[in-house]
């Protein structure tokens, strides 16, 4: 599969969350429950993040395929919602989507969380390095997420 990976902007928005919330529909499936914060992001929320955020974009045949945003606070970058179209899942575009956000910042480490049962996803990260350092559950449900993080080599 040929496909690129280059820096979104604020007009990707759109097209970014209609990708967000299908890529996690299959989590809220996995998980029964609908009212996850990806699932619930706004458009107005996302283009707020745009103004303190990195997000990358995987494009193929000018489609969007895939996404991932960061942000880093106190030595610390934090990477969420990794997202890759349903349909183009397990080919390597979400190892590549990490790779290249974790190449836009120096941090101490990087941090990212993921539910338990996502066990393809906990395999990802692993396989990039990441270790799980606490768990939790999500708010007040009984969701149990994993804290992982990879610690950069000074």
């Amino acid at each position: 599969m040929n496909y690129k990976i280059i820096r979104a902007d604020v007009n990707d928005a759109e097209k970014i969350l209609k990708l967000q919330k299908l890529a996690y529909q299959i989590e809220a499936d996995r998980y029964n429950n609908y009212d996850i914060p990806p699932l619930k992001q706004t458009i107005s929320a996302i283009k707020e993040q745009f103004k303190n955020h990195i997000f990358l974009k995987a494009v193929s045949e000018d489609k969007l395929i895939g996404s991932v945003r960061a942000h880093e606070k106190d030595g610390t970058c934090y990477v969420g919602k990794l997202a890759v179209h349903p349909y183009m899942q397990n080919q390597g575009i979400a190892t590549a989507l990490m790779k290249a956000i974790e190449t836009y910042y120096k941090p101490k480490r990087f941090e990212l969380f993921v539910g338990s049962k996502s066990d393809n996803n906990i395999h990802l990260y692993q396989k990039l390095g990441y270790t799980t350092y606490k768990i939790d559950t999500y708010e007040s449900s009984d969701i149990e997420i994993l804290y992982m993080e990879k610690v950069c080599k000074v």
